[in-house]
């Protein structure tokens, strides 16, 4: 028998070890399992959980006017004009209805199958999270021709909900500021919610929704309103592009009591956008809705590609990345009892979904295909184009690799590697030329700071095919050093560092080999941004001295508050130094300000709205030379620091 090594006295385990939060007490405790993050994405769903609730009137029928307000103090208000929340008294908990829906966890309309048929917030925790992680919050309700108003400290009623006057209309109006107990920040970023709104508002078609932003002197004010919904929405995704077919796809159909609304619309552009919602939900990595789309699309064109011939009994069918080679989508489905994976909704997992979208669209899209049936020709032409350009591609590449264009994967003499072989903890510093290189070198902690210098500026690869790309020794060096591959060999498990950093000199030359880069990894290697991998460095751009005395400023601000504290110290023989290169620095200099984790400054790249992100490199680096020339006049006078 083993030895019974349980403890038995030296800790005394009772019933009055174990806690009970109360109330709103478990989302103070544990806010990311409710909000995701209380980082910025967690900070802005508090938005988005008010603003829930008001679309969720508005797809009742109930409210048509819907407003978000950035206020002073980090404050935000969400007004909509529908019924109100109720503000009798609660049957259960004896207080009013308001105040139960507010500090109470699953508490809601939503949970019954009178008042809404459909919502995003099925959960019903949202509104009383957002309480919970508010340092203010104070809710206004019209109903019956009155005003009534609570107010909240920390998910706390401050006291009974209270009437104040008469009102003319119905609504509720939320005002809340987030606690910075809670939060990394609580400044809200007004193009997050812009774009949040934009898509509701194609979503929720006939509804007006405006934004207004208080929080500086020079008021932004913005109305989204759209009639045409989905449809619209797919000529915003496919943006200026060349369209392939003129009459877009759509339907809105009901199929088991599931709503399925979906658009699509083909352009020239190769890449493109399948967007998915739930209940006006945004479901960022899809699901059965989506997946059931994809299914029913790949079907029904290679059924009437082989009705028609444009596919013989002995022709490859087209695959699912034929069929969705510049594709722009939407497919939304309004359905009862939504099952999302978290609270934060970004996968729909019901089956009876992806059911009802494939029926819908079988049904729809053959229906469309022989309407329009010069439509029809131009897609599947497309899509057989698409498919043949794969076959060929795919030889290409192969024949590349076999001619040996990365050489079996070699380390590049250039790259200084690290000692260290763990990924978790090691950099790679992607530094332009050879003067910082040397520098970055001999400043470097050799156990995980490997550094690659490139030479000149490297290839435009927005205009570039990948056997051009793979003759280009930089790019070259740069995969191998990498370890991922690239194209559909590309593997995102064997990157040998999980901080790549884009380490350029701060003038037009720098921001352009920076911007090279920066095209190369959203084009080809995007797993590194969306894993967090990719950062930029921000070395200073003044070194400024007085005698013995020296600091470093990494911006304008930086610059002007440390001369003033050095004036006021007693310096009077200031020195100023612009750093227009990092060669400018000695090694211990460029450890000190730009590399060492301790003391510098890293921005991590990231894509939060990949349309946006995609329409910068395709003007930026593409071939429409109005199109940049008129980016560059627009946004010219918000560059600051340019060397001529």
């Amino acid at each position: 028998m083993p030895k019974n090594t349980k403890k038995t006295d030296s800790q005394e385990y009772t019933a009055k070890d174990i806690f009970v939060l109360k109330g709103l007490e478990p989302v103070r405790k544990r806010p990311a399992m409710y909000i995701g993050s209380t980082g910025i994405e967690g900070l802005h769903h508090l938005i988005w959980e008010c603003l829930d609730n008001s679309i969720d009137e508005a797809m009742g029928g109930y409210a048509d006017d819907i407003e978000v307000v950035l206020l002073p103090n980090n404050q935000v208000r969400v007004t909509d004009n529908g019924r109100g929340i109720p503000v009798d008294i609660h049957p259960e908990t004896k207080v009013s209805a308001l105040e139960t829906v507010l500090t109470t966890l699953h508490a809601g309309a939503k949970f019954g199958k009178k008042v809404y048929q459909v919502s995003g917030g099925l959960h019903g925790v949202g509104v009383s999270v957002v309480c919970a992680l508010s340092s203010y919050m104070r809710v206004e309700v019209c109903r019956d021709g009155f005003l009534h108003y609570q107010e909240y400290y920390q998910g706390i009623p401050k006291a009974r909900v209270k009437k104040e006057g008469k009102c003319s209309q119905s609504g509720t109006t939320v005002i809340f500021q987030p606690d910075k107990e809670i939060f990394q920040t609580i400044t809200f970023d007004r193009k997050t919610v812009l774009n949040h709104l934009r898509r509701q508002a194609y979503l929720t078609k006939g509804v007006r929704l405006k934004f207004e932003d208080q929080r500086t002197d020079k008021k932004f004010v913005y109305d989204f309103y759209f009639e045409g919904g989905l449809k619209t929405y797919t000529k915003y995704l496919a943006g200026s592009n060349n369209l392939i077919h003129e009459n877009p796809f759509y339907v809105a159909k009901e199929k088991e009591g599931i709503l399925v609304e979906t658009a699509f619309q083909y352009t020239e552009e190769q890449e493109g956008y399948e967007e998915s919602f739930a209940n006006n939900i945004f479901t960022l990595e899809g699901g059965t809705h989506l997946t059931g789309f994809k299914s029913a699309l790949t079907r029904v064109l290679n059924d009437y590609a082989k009705k028609n011939n444009y596919l013989k009994e002995d022709d490859e069918n087209l695959d699912g990345r034929d069929v969705r080679i510049g594709l722009n989508v939407a497919v939304s489905v309004k359905i009862r009892e939504p099952q999302f994976e978290g609270q934060t909704k970004t996968k729909l997992g019901n089956p009876e979904a992806r059911t009802a979208v494939e029926a819908v669209i079988n049904e729809s899209l053959t229906e469309y295909l022989e309407q329009y049936p010069q439509d029809a020709r131009a897609i599947v032409m497309y899509c057989l184009l698409a498919a043949k350009a794969r076959r060929a591609a795919s030889a290409a590449r192969q024949t590349v690799l076999r001619k040996g264009a990365l050489e079996g994967l070699s380390l590049p003499g250039k790259l200084a590697d690290c000692s260290s072989k763990d990924p978790a903890e090691s950099e790679l510093f992607i530094v332009e030329g050879q003067s910082a290189g040397g520098s970055a070198k001999s400043g470097r902690d050799r156990k995980f700071q490997a550094i690659l210098p490139l030479r000149g500026k490297i290839l435009n690869v927005e205009r570039a095919k990948l056997n051009r790309m793979l003759e280009s020794d930089e790019i070259k060096a740069l995969i191998i050093a990498l370890g991922t591959a690239i194209a559909q060999d590309f593997d995102i498990s064997k990157l040998r560092y999980h901080r790549v950093i884009i380490m350029t000199d701060a003038d037009v030359d720098g921001a352009h080999i920076r911007t090279l880069l920066l095209t190369l990894f959203y084009r080809h290697l995007k797993p590194v941004i969306e894993q967090g991998y990719l950062y930029i460095a921000q070395p200073p751009l003044y070194k400024i001295q007085d005698g013995k005395r020296m600091e470093y400023a990494y911006n304008e601000e930086d610059k002007t508050e440390i001369v003033e504290d050095m004036r006021k110290t007693g310096a009077k023989n200031l020195n100023v130094q612009r750093y227009k290169g990092l060669g400018e620095m000695d090694a211990d200099q460029l450890w000190e300000t730009t590399m060492n984790p301790a003391n510098r400054s890293l921005l991590r790249v990231n894509i939060e709205d990949a349309k946006e992100a995609d329409n910068i490199f395709d003007i930026l680096m593409g071939e429409e030379v109005v199109a940049r020339k008129k980016f560059i006049q627009t946004h010219a006078k918000y560059v600051k620091n340019l060397d001529v």
